[in-house]
């Protein structure tokens, strides 16, 4: 499934030379930041969130750290991820999703902390997650007058971006949870229902006309649950409903494939953009590739 934005519009993707490894403070780059969405950023997508999933509950059962232990040290794992993304000047796919990887698991555990830690109700969780998410929304689009994920191009547009793909992930695994155990409905179950939902917001947009900003941030929250009631799934013991693969099992295998998607999309592009010449040009200084 993929949208355009009605901001910026979309440029057919071109080999260029290498980006500088860094940027100065304080000016946009001409290269977006984010992958363009094709039908790869959803699959990475929700495998990155069934990892999410599995491999928190992963590193929670072997590590033995207990649960805020391993919060801590995916914690600063993810900010050195975070450093090494905003320290390049265009889209790198290891990079990126590394970061949405890390980013997946520390949403899990954040709501795993609430929840198992402090004794929050999902129900509550799910509403101060949403309601956060909808914060970081109105603040970023009064301050730049977008949401597009085709113009990351600057500092604070990237800083808002993973402010709420963090919260989009706390969210969707509380309500993934939500919808799952309290609810009682299963894992397959609450996975089939999130996938109708996203099919349903695919034919609100292109059958329907609906923004396609927001198309893209409501599928994009909905993948979370999806991909973590498929992992819950596959790792789950029958007897609690699932597969009995395992944790291990199920985070290696779709980390192989993940690993296997990004390569493929380094060596191909394919999911790389650039920003209009017009678009760049109206919006102040941009940073040159070398070359």
């Amino acid at each position: 499934m993929a949208y355009e934005t009605s901001e910026t519009p979309r440029t057919p993707a071109a080999p260029a030379a290498p980006a500088p490894a860094t940027a100065p403070a304080g000016h946009r780059l001409r290269w977006n930041k984010v992958p363009e969405v094709t039908v790869y950023f959803w699959v990475i997508k929700v495998l990155c969130t069934t990892v999410g999933e599995t491999a928190a509950d992963m590193l929670n059962e072997k590590l033995g750290l207990g649960l805020t232990g391993v919060s801590l040290l995916m914690s600063v794992l993810l900010a050195a991820a975070l450093v090494w993304q905003f320290r390049t000047t265009a889209y790198r796919p290891g990079v990126y999703w590394l970061a949405v990887a890390l980013i997946s698991v520390v949403g899990t555990l954040i709501s795993d902390n609430l929840t198992d830690n402090l004794g929050v109700p999902l129900e509550l969780s799910s509403t101060v997650f949403a309601l956060l998410l909808a914060v970081v929304f109105v603040v970023w689009y009064r301050r730049e007058r977008t949401l597009s994920i085709h113009s990351i191009d600057s500092l604070g547009r990237e800083s808002f971006y993973w402010l709420a793909v963090l919260f989009t992930f706390a969210l969707g695994t509380a309500a993934g949870d939500l919808v799952a155990e309290r609810m009682s409905l299963g894992y397959w179950v609450s996975a089939l229902l999130f996938a109708l939902a996203i099919a349903a917001v695919a034919v609100v947009h292109f059958a329907l006309g609906f923004d396609a900003v927001w198309s893209f941030w409501i599928a994009y929250v909905l993948t979370r649950p999806l991909g973590a009631s498929v992992g819950d799934y596959l790792s789950q013991p029958t007897a609690d409903g699932g597969l009995g693969l395992g944790t291990v099992v199920t985070s290696v295998l779709f980390l192989a494939v993940v690993l296997g998607l990004v390569v493929f999309l380094t060596v191909t592009r394919k999911d790389v953009t650039e920003p209009a010449a017009g678009d760049a040009s109206e919006r102040g200084p941009v940073i040159q590739r070398a070359g």
